[in-house]
């Protein structure tokens, strides 16, 4: 559980407001957005200073570069002179000197480790760092055991100790299926605890045990069907992937390892992977926000956890852009009908167009069939911070509506202590709100939940309440069932919202709020 100092929290250092592109941004100059940025690289102009040579640089060359006319940042091993990019930078040129001259892989990493930096920064490569490259890991898994079977695998990666216990892996196989065994050795995973991929013959399977990634990468030694099974045996934390052969014939062995097979790392470092989705279907829902369907490959499992986001990636003048967004259902009183069996075929989502933005038309322009790129799960909610829960109030604004649709669902069919669920939803105009009827429908399909719909710029004949997060707003509507009760604040919203959100003094410094701001509010 989440205790809430009195000043502001998320830190404005913590992951769970970084990640979400909650950090701050400082004005640019006219003329320097992406695309002005997008346009310079592809002039033909030499931004490295170098004449299109590439160096080895050493630790004490790169500490020479540290000014902001002269300004190169190591990331990932790789030297870039960002000297050019520190007007079009979004957070602003003192963010970037923070790592200049030095490595600035765990900074990048901190506030958006999901940007593509190679394709963002291609034309100010350097070169490399001159250092030894570290001994490759020794992939090798022995070949001649019981019945061609793989002996189970233990994970080498030294990180591993500090984590969990190592989880562990085997298969066996019948005519007709070859079951791959993960042992996690943890009582709460889930299905949305496991990310399983096949294209062509690589087969990748990757496990969320706590804050780590455990990754099985293998090229199959035989060819399967696309269609394949996951299930998991919770009580013993172990999860069956079934594949159909599409030859009777057995197997001497699985296959042979690929790039970090059988590692163990935490999560942050693990990257992240990509799979192609294809838009499905395209409906209006506000004048300026769309709900996209996306169909997931046949041969990929992918269920986004409670709380999390994907990020949508597009290649726009052979520039590679990225947006974290928040996947939702098809509908939001879709999801409290019963039986609520899992859809794992399709994702949706709820975007706004910016007209004038550079990736939301790119989004808005796609044809039906056409395809996007969609990332693993990433967020730190957790939804034991649910647990014995008696109040729930939600702040949101605009979009930042999007990752509350599946908090209340889950809310209220999961949580038996719940009495209260409350949503303050902030908008400029009656136009604005999302799903308005939905929400309104919801308040006489379940008693618990209420909604208050504030605008900044309502009509005159609007009788609701306006104006902007406010303490008055607040302290009537943070008003807890009991003297008692345990309370949850979530908000989510621009950045100006939330760090105005987060610190009103009605209730929420004695309670725990929490920023999930963890979807894109850039154009």
């Amino acid at each position: 559980m989440l205790n809430v100092p009195s000043q502001s929290f998320p830190a404005p250092s913590s992951q769970q407001r970084v990640v979400a592109g909650g950090r701050s941004k400082v004005p640019l100059k006219q003329g320097r957005s992406l695309m002005d940025w997008i346009r310079l690289t592809k002039s033909g102009k030499d931004l490295t200073g170098l004449k299109g040579r590439l160096i080895e640089v050493t630790e004490e060359e790169l500490k020479k570069h540290d000014k902001k006319d002269d300004c190169w940042i190591c990331i990932r091993g790789f030297v870039y002179n960002v000297s050019p990019y520190m007007e079009y930078h979004p957070g602003g040129e003192d963010e970037l000197m923070r790592a200049a001259g030095s490595d600035g892989t765990d900074l990048f990493d901190q506030v958006h480790r999901w940007v593509n930096y190679e394709s963002m920064l291609k034309e100010c490569l350097v070169g490399r760092m001159a250092v030894k490259p570290a001994a490759p890991k020794d992939y090798h898994e022995e070949k001649k055991v019981l019945n061609g079977m793989l002996p189970k695998s233990q994970a080498t990666d030294t990180l591993a100790r500090e984590g969990p216990s190592s989880p562990s892996y085997d298969w066996f196989q019948t005519d007709s299926l070859v079951t791959i065994v993960v042992y996690t050795k943890q009582k709460d995973i889930t299905l949305d605890s496991v990310i399983v991929d096949h294209q062509d013959d690589s087969f990748r399977a990757e496990t969320i045990i706590k804050d780590y990634s455990y990754l099985i990468n293998i090229e199959l030694s035989h060819a399967v069907q696309g269609d394949f099974s996951v299930r998991i045996v919770e009580n013993v934390g172990k999860i069956e992937i079934v594949l159909k052969k599409k030859e009777n014939t057995s197997w001497k062995c699985l296959g042979h390892p690929l790039e970090n097979h059988n590692s163990l790392v935490p999560k942050k470092d693990a990257g992240l992977f990509y799979r192609q989705c294809q838009l499905i279907s395209k409906e209006d829902v506000t004048h300026d926000t769309r709900l996209f369907c996306f169909m997931l490959p046949p041969s990929t499992h992918l269920q986004v956890p409670i709380g999390q986001h994907v990020y949508l990636k597009l290649t726009i003048t052979d520039t590679e852009i990225v947006k974290p967004y928040t996947p939702v259902s098809d509908s939001l009183l879709s999801e409290f009908k019963e039986p609520a069996l899992p859809n794992n075929k399709y994702i949706y989502f709820l975007i706004k167009i910016y007209p004038a933005g550079l990736f939301t038309p790119e989004l808005d322009h796609l044809q039906i069939g056409d395809f996007v790129f969609v990332s693993n799960p990433e967020g730190n909610f957790k939804t034991s911070q649910f647990q014995e829960l008696e109040d729930l109030f939600l702040l949101a604004a605009g979009t930042g509506f999007t990752p509350m649709v599946k908090l209340l669902n889950y809310a209220l069919t999961n949580i038996p202590s719940l009495r209260k669920v409350k949503l303050m939803f902030f908008n400029k105009t009656e136009d604005d709100i999302i799903w308005r009827s939905h929400l309104e429908e919801l308040t006489f399909k379940d008693k618990r939940f209420d909604v208050e719909f504030v605008l900044s710029a309502p009509i005159s004949e609007w009788n609701g309440k306006q104006g902007h997060v406010s303490p008055a707003l607040l302290s009537e509507f943070l008003k807890r069932s009991s003297d008692k009760s345990k309370v949850l604040i979530c908000i989510c919203g621009p950045t100006p919202f939330t760090e105005q959100g987060i610190k009103m003094p009605p209730l929420i410094n004695e309670e725990r709020i929490i920023e999930v701001n963890i979807t894109s509010f850039s154009p």
